[in-house]
């Protein structure tokens, strides 16, 4: 039996050929030191596997955080709409990356702001059973797990981590599920250094 524990994501870098325009952008929608950048020019296309969600208590912070990331240069993927989960819509940064914010709440319970209470990164993976057994082996605890359809990495409060088939992950980021090369993604946490089987890049968080 594997010896497990908790492996807290202290960040996400986003590599990209524009750092400084990356960073501007993470700066409107408040990300803070959560999400970095770095310079890269790993080749790229389509759908490159996953998602990042902001968690927001209601739709008004939902449309807020939207605004401004269409304001700082964001094209629309999927609309903001209410549905019987809560409310939200996808948005596409500037560098590519795919943008969720959703609310669990339908309905507003206090002024508007543009604050999230959980960043959360959706890995599309080609079995979810294989890489929850690669993760417990790197030393991971999972949480929620639902057979091959989907599967959360105890990973701590700053960022979780949920692995769902590729199919469904781009179906749920509204996106096409063809594309290549470089995931342009690194996820930085207390653990060493891997690459998981489908290419996503963990580093050691005190490096």
């Amino acid at each position: 039996m594997s010896t497990t524990t908790t492996v807290t994501v202290d960040s996400l870098v986003i590599e990209t050929s524009d750092p400084a325009a990356t960073d501007a952008f993470h700066a409107a929608l408040g990300l803070g030191d959560v999400v970095g950048s770095r310079q890269s020019d790993s080749p790229t296309d389509g759908f490159r596997g996953y998602s990042i969600s902001l968690i927001a208590a209601q739709p008004s912070t939902v449309d807020a955080i939207v605004r401004a990331a269409l304001d700082a240069g964001a094209t629309e993927v999927k609309s903001v709409r209410k549905s019987f989960w809560g409310y939200g819509g996808v948005v596409q940064a500037p560098d590519g990356t795919l943008w969720k914010v959703v609310s669990q709440s339908k309905k507003d319970t206090g002024p508007a702001t543009r604050e999230f209470e959980e960043v959360v990164i959706l890995l599309g993976v080609d079995d979810v059973k294989a890489s929850r057994h690669f993760y417990e082996q790197q030393g991971l605890s999972v949480g929620k797990s639902f057979g091959g359809k989907y599967a959360e990495l105890e990973t701590g409060p700053r960022v979780k981590v949920a692995l769902y088939p590729r199919k469904a992950a781009a179906k749920d980021a509204g996106v096409p599920t063809e594309g290549s090369g470089s995931h342009r993604l690194v996820v930085r946490a207390s653990t060493d250094g891997f690459t998981d089987p489908d290419g996503y890049v963990w580093e050691s968080g005190s490096d």
